[in-house]
């Protein structure tokens, strides 16, 4: 196992001690300056500051993917040496034994077709050919080596403790969807005439099917104003609606179509609701909402959103429309967190 372990171990070099946000970045100590200009300390919350929220929290999540890529390494490098040491082998010789030997050459035909899927201009197959019959064994083998690893870890106990970074976010209990008091709450900062916000919607759907009174989602208005003319209005119709009691029922419709954000359109989804027009129409007019959707705003970009959607699963940052495979790893980490 000479070639892995020595992939593992380079590999661990890489990763971020786990205390360098746990005090914070480049400072010796809490209260240390981290800089001084002309006898006058520039503090680690001024350069927090300066950084800002979307910026630092990239940058722990940066942190977390390299450290988590590398655990899973260090992991997969730890369970077989215990597989090993249980059968008196070497690790060497176990994996030479239950995987190198198992992987066979690579036929002309698949060496052929790996050639040409690097796209090697200039370059004849069959000058290269073997070198590229080497390089697409050593990659089957690496791929054996890993499914060997992660079948072994299947057998025997490991705890992953290290946790994805996440920040404090507060939202409206008033437009909140599930349990009051599920263990999990998705946050999303959304935008009524975004595109991939309406793509997101189908998603979330399927995972407050699937996890029943362990999720809850709470809805915040993110209205990019600039690129969608329209939202700003739906965000505040929506709003009125559920000043009637109608808010998550107006925000389906609005996601429904999207194509029906103008005023006129906007009314008419409050009478599909059955809503009183007249409190409907005078919320619209003057602008009942304005300056809560502006907090909302406020609130997104106080915890680093730029664009929508963005989610928070229990505090931990998920950009964009994402898979719902996605959603399903955090949520599932932040259940065994409260089990």
């Amino acid at each position: 196992m000479k070639y892995i372990s020595t992939t593992l171990i380079c590999l661990a070099c890489l990763a971020v001690p786990p205390t360098v946000f746990a005090q914070t970045p480049g400072s010796s100590g809490e209260n240390d300056p981290v800089a001084m200009v002309n006898g006058q300390p520039v503090s680690e919350q001024e350069l927090l500051d300066a950084l800002g929220s979307q910026q630092l929290m990239q940058l722990r999540n940066e942190q977390y993917e390299i450290e988590s890529k590398t655990l899973e390494n260090l992991i997969r490098l730890k369970v077989v040496q215990a597989e090993a040491t249980r059968r008196g082998m070497t690790p060497e010789a176990l994996v030479a034994q239950e995987v190198d030997s198992q992987i066979a050459d690579p036929a002309d035909a698949e060496v052929e077709a790996f050639f040409w899927g690097q796209n090697r201009p200039g370059v004849r197959f069959e000058d290269v050919k073997e070198q590229f019959r080497s390089a697409l064994k050593t990659l089957k083998v690496q791929k054996a080596r890993t499914i060997y690893a992660d079948r072994l870890r299947a057998t025997i106990d490991v705890r992953v403790m290290l946790r994805p970074p996440s920040i404090d976010v507060a939202y409206d209990s008033a437009r909140v969807k599930g349990k009051p008091d599920a263990p999990v709450t998705i946050v999303e900062f959304s935008d009524f005439q975004c595109p991939f916000c309406k793509q997101a919607e189908a998603t979330l759907q399927s995972v407050l099917a699937k996890y029943g009174d362990k999720v809850k989602l709470a809805f915040m208005d993110f209205p990019l104003r600039e690129i969608h003319p329209r939202a700003q209005a739906a965000a505040e119709a929506a709003r009125c609606a559920g000043d009637q009691g109608k808010f998550w029922e107006y925000h389906d419709l609005l996601y429904a179509d999207q194509t029906k954000l103008d005023p006129a359109s906007l009314v008419a989804g409050a009478h599909t609701l059955k809503l009183d027009q007249a409190s409907f129409q005078a919320c619209l007019d003057g602008g009942t909402f304005k300056a809560m959707i502006d907090a909302d705003l406020a609130a997104g970009q106080k915890v680093g959103v730029a664009g929508t959607p963005g989610f928070f699963i229990n505090g931990v940052f998920l950009s964009g429309s994402q898979p719902q495979a996605e959603f399903e790893k955090v949520i599932d980490t932040q259940l065994a967190l409260v089990k």
